[in-house]
């Protein structure tokens, strides 16, 4: 009986084949050339197999930089691509349904208000939010927020993790959210853009998550003064695919706060990722801030991968390589942004019977606001639209205003993002004929002034 393992020749994935060639540079026996055809799964001409003249020598195997491109294995052995949730097949557990442990509102004491900037509200909402999770790298204007949870989350049986980049932080949410806990990040501009893959495939794999971006000067590294930077690209760049996410823009510590706890609700409700979205003079600005009369204590989903008896059946994934399962999948998460749309939100100031519309968001919205109690002391009919909401924009809300509006202005800290959302939006929403429109914009690092905003407007007037 011979104790020497029999050597198996080569077999071909083609799908997962390079095209390189290092297999055809090591076969001595010329056993292996390039295809003359493109795989039309990979777009690339892959490599043929003659294994007539193969001696099972394996070195080609050891050459190809694909794990699983070259494998040793019987030659009527069928190997197909599998995504994971068909590749192991039924778990131990399948025959488990796992249940939903519901999230508690525990009562707080009424306590005094507290004055605190920007920052700060965004973490301690978070906190009060049940998040006991929070991962991020330093980068002003953001990081007060991610220091005040590191002194404070220990303290709470949680975990606080400086990440080594933008990108790793993602990564350690998509992990903490894949077994259902609230998590969170601070981050900035550049910060943002380092953790759009991360975001797309934790909106593919349908996993909660906040993402507190406090928006500074552009692009590339700009610098760190408040600047509206990142509309358009919350709104519309989220990573690769159709990828939405809502997105909340505060106006006052008071607001950061509120909404970052309401976030939190939104994200486990849709199963995606929420965005709240300061500028830099937001995030370092104090104000006066109420604490609610409760916090949350999170429960688990019954869709988590908690690691418990009750839901280790489950499985998290984004990953869908047949094209019909693919497009069912992106079917499906269109379907959850139309719901989305019910959660657009706006506030009115001074609207009633307004001829002249300013718009506007984050701090623009309180130098505007500002400006409309002056016009209006100097009997011009302004108000102010201010979108609490960016994604979805809240069109429907503004159409209600236009009959009575003869102009529009939009007051931004950006090179027209706002004003690009809106007129996209009223255009989708069934408005043919815009109002005439105007704006007052200031890009890198500077705001729009309460004077300016005036000023513009009674030239308008006049």
């Amino acid at each position: 009986m011979s104790l020497t393992k029999e050597r198996l020749k080569p077999y071909l994935v083609k799908e997962y084949c390079k095209g390189c060639g290092r297999c055809i540079s090591v076969c001595k026996r010329g056993c292996i050339v390039f295809s003359k055809e493109i795989n039309h799964l990979t777009g690339i001409a892959p490599v043929d197999l003659d294994l007539e003249k193969c001696n099972s020598c394996g070195l080609c195997i050891d050459a190809c930089p694909e794990p699983y491109g070259l494998l040793a294995m019987e030659l009527d052995e069928k190997f197909e691509l599998a995504d994971p949730s068909k590749l192991f097949g039924k778990k131990k557990n399948d025959t488990i349904e796992p249940v939903t442990i519901a999230d508690q509102k525990l009562p707080m004491p009424k306590t005094e208000p507290m004055v605190i900037k920007g920052n700060y509200a965004a973490a301690i909402g978070a906190m009060l939010a049940g998040c006991r999770h929070m991962y991020g790298y330093p980068i002003t204007p953001s990081t007060e927020g991610a220091e005040l949870m590191a002194k404070i989350l220990p303290k709470m049986n949680g975990w606080y993790l400086q990440a080594v980049s933008e990108v790793a932080t993602i990564n350690h949410m998509y992990g903490t959210a894949g077994a259902g806990l609230p998590t969170m990040t601070f981050t900035s501009s550049p910060g943002f853009s380092l953790m759009v893959e991360g975001i797309s495939y934790m909106v593919g794999a349908e996993l909660p998550s906040v993402i507190v971006n406090v928006m500074r000067g552009g692009p590339g590294l700009g610098n760190i003064a408040p600047e509206q930077s990142d509309i358009k690209f919350a709104c519309r760049g989220l990573g690769h695919g159709n990828t939405h996410a809502i997105c909340l823009a505060p106006s006052t510590p008071q607001e950061v706060l509120d909404l970052s706890m309401e976030a939190f609700e939104l994200a486990f409700k849709y199963r995606n990722p929420v965005i709240v979205l300061l500028d830099g003079y937001l995030g370092q600005m104090t104000g006066r801030v109420n604490l609610p009369a409760h916090l949350v204590k999170p429960g688990i989903p019954k869709w988590a991968v908690y690691g418990d008896k009750g839901h280790r059946g489950n499985l998290i994934s984004s990953i869908d390589l047949a094209e019909p399962d693919l497009e069912k999948h992106n079917e499906v998460i269109c379907a959850k942004y139309d719901s989305m749309k019910s959660e657009a939100r706006s506030d009115n100031f001074m609207t009633d019977g307004a001829e002249i519309l300013l718009v506007a968001c984050n701090t623009p919205a309180r130098i505007s606001k500002g400006a409309v109690q002056d016009l209006r002391n100097a009997g011009i009919k302004a108000g102010l639209f201010r979108p609490i909401t960016v994604w979805p924009f809240p069109a429907k809300q503004l159409l209600a205003l236009m009959p009575q509006t003869k102009h529009i202005v939009v007051i931004e800290a950006s090179a027209g993002q706002l004003e690009d959302e809106l007129r996209l939006e009223l255009n989708k929403a069934g408005l043919e004929k815009l109002p005439k429109m105007s704006h007052i914009r200031r890009m890198g690092g500077m705001l729009p002034q309460q004077a300016d905003v005036v000023a513009h407007v009674k030239s308008i007037a006049k």
